[in-house]
């Protein structure tokens, strides 16, 4: 390997664990600050949400019905396990039944 690969590697790697340690130190300071402790307590479901909607583009009508019916489960259940199975029969159903 030549000189130059070996130097965007030890960049790279630097860039890396650099990106890590800041995110180490800057979480600690975040969240240290009481003001925004309800921004980070909302993040892993708005991270949830996002990802959600993401993998929702551009999917058909029937996908689009069973998150809705997964919404409904999750709202009335609170249970996890119990959305997973219903959401993933809503589908299951509305795939054999061809709703479009």
């Amino acid at each position: 390997m030549t000189s130059a690969q070996w130097l965007l590697i030890v960049l790279l790697a630097i860039a890396a664990y650099g990106v890590r340690l800041a995110g180490l130190v800057g979480g600690r300071a975040i969240s240290a600050n009481p003001r925004l402790k309800p921004f980070l307590d909302d993040l892993p479901g708005c991270l949830v949400v996002g990802l959600v909607a993401a993998s929702l583009a551009g999917e058909p009508a029937v996908t689009w019905a069973a998150a809705l019916v997964a919404l409904g489960v999750a709202i009335l259940t609170n249970n996890v396990v119990v959305t997973m199975v219903i959401g993933l029969a809503a589908i299951i159903l509305g795939q054999q039944l061809s709703v479009y």
